[in-house]
């Protein structure tokens, strides 16, 4: 038997407690279409918020690590040019330095073909001082290693250098090299195809460098793709769904608010038994 009591209205309260209930799904779920995130924060799931925003954290710190992986990048892409330009350069030099140890020669064409070797000699020279970028140059003597950024936890990727100057470690000749004889021509000639050979050798390893830090580059933008797109399916609302739920709720909402008027109104009919 129902209990028609006038101090306690036990329909409306059951009727208020649904309606609170559901009042609260339906800011949930307006807050998830508003921002399009099913957990917007620690409070919605604190385990799915902490694992994304560790990998949002990793996803921002790549950004650096892409940052100095490109500038690495073109800092070995400068030292490559400038390397195959030197190299094409020394194959010129060895031209006119082998038509210098022609024995047949006369002494104004042998002093032409030294002018010529001079001149190039010369543009060597100027091509290592210009062989800059960032303020690092791979190919001087002295130059220093260069590292960039592998991932997150510092660790480096590392090139190293290897001097092209003229009278380096590479180019054996010095930048005053000149030939008047046969002979002293067959003597720098010696240098020039060792320094051939030793150019041809670094600017091949400044080249698989930059290979490496291309793969690597890739790699990292792969990976940050990765990581944001997981984020993306740890905390993002499906929207269809979510909208489709709005809209019971919405409805589930007024039949909750129609409850509670006929549980408020119900006690109204006890006023009868007075009249």
């Amino acid at each position: 038997m129902a209990n028609n009591s006038i101090n306690t209205n036990v329909g409306a309260l059951v009727a208020l407690q649904n309606l609170n209930t559901t009042a609260t799904s339906l800011a949930q779920t307006q807050n998830q279409i508003s921002t399009g995130l099913a957990v917007a924060s620690a409070t919605d799931n604190g385990a799915v918020w902490n694992i994304a925003q560790n990998s949002r954290a990793t996803v921002s710190a790549l950004d650096s690590v892409k940052q100095s992986l490109q500038r690495a990048q073109s800092t070995v892409s400068v030292a490559v040019s400038a390397g195959q330009t030197i190299s094409d350069l020394l194959n010129q030099i060895k031209t006119n330095v082998l038509a210098g140890t022609d024995t047949s020669l006369d002494t104004t064409s042998r002093s032409s073909l030294n002018q010529t070797t001079n001149a190039l000699i010369q543009q060597v020279v100027k091509i290592v001082s210009n062989a800059t970028f960032n303020n690092v140059n791979l190919i001087k003597t002295g130059g220093t290693t260069l590292q960039a950024l592998a991932n997150t936890t510092g660790s480096k990727f590392t090139v190293a250098a290897s001097s092209l100057q003229v009278g380096g470690a590479n180019i054996t000749f010095t930048a005053n090299a000149s030939f008047t004889t046969a002979t002293t021509a067959n003597t720098l000639l010696s240098l020039v195809n060792t320094s051939i050979t030793n150019v041809n050798a670094a600017t091949a390893k400044f080249g698989t460098a930059s290979n490496a830090l291309t793969t690597h580059l890739n790699f990292i933008s792969t990976l940050q793709d990765t990581l944001s797109a997981g984020v993306g399916n740890l905390v993002d609302a499906d929207v269809a769904k979510v909208s489709a739920q709005l809209t019971a709720l919405q409805t589930k909402q007024q039949l909750g608010i129609q409850a509670l008027s006929i549980a408020n109104s119900s006690k109204s009919a006890l006023l009868g038994l007075f009249r």
